[in-house]
């Protein structure tokens, strides 16, 4: 029976069909769940999880004598792995119910459920609560005996648990021996004799990946055994798991506490104490007393008032989820009055008195209709994943990147797979796993083209880079807008009218093909685009007209040859002094330019290889832009600042800094943003700081401004 069909055949509720479906879902979910807490290799996301548990849920809620005492619903999580030691809680571990409707719906249902429990009419005072943050790792329960931290156990299956107490002992935020940091904050200022802490163990998001690129430096090592992981909580979970607590302290974990087991106060205790039920009196003490034993508690965690303040928390935590530095899945609402805890108690694995409400699922399965190359700005070339539509992290899902061919290989990403697509907030869409089980056949594996799927130039990857690009370009129409824009810029051509928003306008309306296309508009077919006045239009032919004056340095450097950034545009210009001596020069002769290694060289043959991109520099000539050239006899004169170096500090009367810069390198000076032993003077304008008082300690020479006129003049 297919799983899936069945699951959409909700009115067929029969109760042969059911029996069937029973089977097939309790096997399913079993086999989940030892991949997810055994073998901590999970094999679908958790949405995929939890849909399927709900509907086992509704089917045993349907035909109650069809309820197994071993079905996965009456179960907390997985069980307990044979190589660590079995541990009894003294008080269950249990779950909480979830919530997965919109953020009105999922806390306006919870606060009814209260409400109705506690009796409690229209007129009544809105409920009190405590909202927390559903941190996304492995929840931990901390025994603490005399004050001393004895045993550590996973949830287990809700009774028993694992004990990991080796690897919890390497998390520095959790206390080996409890001291009272701040006995205000304590309810009753006295440590328990025994004392169980619960919280989440988990990994902030910059230790994962952190970890990730250690894991891919061994890789590229030749390491054997070791692999990269699925997600943060993925990690966390195996650095519990692991029997050498050494390795597990190579893996950053981190830990929020928020409840309490068992409590044990001990013979001495003052008897008033010892007799109160639970002298947290709320939730929040709860927490302020655990924060006051050393313990860190979440600073998300909120009181709030009635159904409207858990909308408003899950809305809020819902904005501020990208931007926190760990992963979450939802938030929890808990009644704060303890006593009213009690009062509601319990229901089968849940507690009456505390919900967890998700946010839209973050992984989701669909399958790969194709693989297709995209072309970006910059000519990288990206696989992407065109998708069966998928309801994922809040939004329809149909593409997904692969980022690289690499990446691509390395998932083995194929069409026709069923894959675990992940979104996290605005992040792009990732495929970040193959359902192998699911794949049908052999379909091929990707393979990235050896052209641009654009343009036709040849694509290439250079030594040590993961990604391809295409080798077009100024030709390439996916690269044009930010050819356009890097040429336009104010350390290249400078034509400062020509901002973004124009030239998107240009090249879709197919004025701009090519940057000589900028030199031939006329003010027609400016004035035709949208919000362009006459006026404007003519400052932006002004600003191009101006640009046709420049230096081969600028034009260079605006050409966008990849690798070739401003300073070693100039070491170009200085060097070869015209252009086409830069577009005839082999691999060797680049390599005699300073500072030019190998890379930036197979970089600048690569680009003028293309007869497309000589053409484009030929018609800009044609179009009138120029630049000072120099003859083979001008180079071999030394320039008059050669082998000075020079540092600019502080704020300049006269002219800008940068100008300043080029003047210099002009001069054949060297312009440094570091004062050192080698420094031939610092130039110093206004409010100059530690670099006037560095050269002064050093003795370099320090100029002003009247002296560098003179410095400027005399050559």
């Amino acid at each position: 029976m297919d799983l899936f069909s069945s699951l959409s055949q909700e009115g067929s509720e029969d109760k042969n069909s059911a029996m069937q479906e029973l089977v097939t879902l309790k096997e399913t979910l079993n086999h989940y769940a030892h991949h997810y807490y055994v073998l901590d290799a999970p094999v679908v996301p958790d949405a995929e999880y939890d849909r399927l548990f709900k509907r086992l849920q509704q089917l045993e809620s349907l035909y109650p004598e069809l309820l197994d005492p071993n079905s996965p619903t009456q179960r907390v999580g997985g069980a307990a792995v044979e190589a660590f030691a079995s541990h009894r809680h003294a008080v269950p571990m249990l779950s909480l119910r979830t919530e997965t409707d919109s953020e009105s719906s999922g806390a306006e249902n919870f606060d009814i459920r209260i409400r109705k429990e506690l009796n409690l009419d229209t007129s009544a005072p809105l409920v009190e609560y405590l909202a927390e943050l559903k941190f996304d790792g492995l929840a931990m329960n901390i025994r603490y005996e005399n004050g001393k931290l004895v045993r550590a156990t996973t949830r287990g299956d809700g009774e028993y648990g694992e004990d990991v107490t080796h690897n919890i002992r390497t998390i520095a935020q959790i206390p080996l021996e409890l001291k009272i940091i701040d006995p205000k904050a304590l309810t009753y200022p006295v440590i328990p004799q025994v004392l169980e802490v619960r919280g989440e163990v988990y990994m902030r998001l910059g230790d994962f990946q952190k970890l990730n690129e250690r894991q891919r430096d061994r890789i590229a090592k030749g390491a054997r055994g070791e692999r990269t992981f699925v997600n943060p909580r993925n990690a966390a979970a195996g650095a519990v798991r692991q029997l050498d607590p050494k390795i597990a302290a190579e893996r950053p974990l981190s830990f929020f506490a928020y409840g309490v087991g068992e409590v044990i106060w001990g013979e001495g205790i003052q008897k008033d104490a010892k007799e109160l039920v639970n002298v947290f009196s709320t939730h929040k003490t709860l927490l302020e007393s655990l924060k006051a034993l050393g313990f860190p508690v979440d600073a998300h965690a909120e009181l709030v008032y009635g159904a409207q303040g858990l909308v408003s928390y899950h809305q809020r935590m819902g904005q501020l989820r990208k931007e926190l530095p760990f992963d979450i899945d939802g938030v929890v609402y808990k009644l704060n009055d303890t006593a009213l805890q009690q009062k509601l108690g319990f229901i089968t694995r849940e507690p009456k008195w505390a919900v967890a409400h998700k946010y839209p699922a973050q992984e989701e399965l669909t399958k790969v209709l194709a693989i297709e190359v995209q072309v970006g700005r910059t000519g990288k070339l990206t696989p992407v994943a065109k998708l069966s539509p998928v309801f994922v992290g809040g939004v329809t899902v149909t593409n997904a990147t692969l980022h690289n061919q690499d990446e691509a290989q390395r998932k083995d990403v194929r069409v026709g797979d069923t894959v675990i697509v992940r979104r996290a907030g605005d992040v792009i869409p990732e495929v970040v796993g193959v359902i192998l089980d699911k794949r049908v056949g052999e379909p091929a594996p990707f393979q990235m083209p050896s052209k641009c799927p654009i343009c036709n130039s040849l694509a290439i990857r250079e030594e040590g880079e993961a990604d391809y690009r295409c080798t077009g370009g100024l030709y390439c129409p996916a690269q044009r807008k930010q050819a356009f824009l890097h040429f336009a810029q104010r350390k290249a051509l400078n034509i400062e009218d020509l901002g973004e928003k124009l030239v998107d306008q240009l090249v879709d309306t197919g004025t701009l093909k090519t940057l000589p296309d900028m030199y031939r508009m006329g003010l027609s077919s400016l004035i035709a685009l949208d919000r362009m006045a006459e006026k404007s239009a003519a400052n932006v032919l002004k600003s191009i007209e101006n640009s046709k004056s420049t230096t081969l340095a600028r034009f260079l450097f605006g050409l966008g040859i990849r690798h070739v950034g401003e300073t070693t545009a100039k070491d170009l210009a200085k060097h070869f002094g015209a252009v086409d001596p830069i577009m005839s020069a082999s691999t060797e002769a680049l390599l005699a330019v300073r500072d030019v290694g190998p890379i930036v060289a197979a970089s600048v043959r690569a680009f003028f290889d293309q007869p497309h991109n000589v053409e484009i520099v030929d018609q800009l000539r044609a179009c009138g832009v120029r630049w000072e050239e120099k003859g083979p006899d001008e180079l071999q004169a030394p320039l008059p600042l050669s082998g000075k170096t020079y540092v600019i500090t502080g704020s300049l009367t006269r002219m800008s800094r940068e100008e300043l810069k080029e003047q210099l390198e002009g001069l054949g000076a060297k312009v440094s943003s570091s004062v050192s032993a080698k420094t031939t003077a610092l130039i110093a304008g206004e409010s100059a700081g530690s670099k006037l008082t560095k050269a002064q300690e050093l003795g370099i020479v320090v100029l002003g401004e009247d002296d560098l006129d003179t410095l400027l003049n005399n050559h």
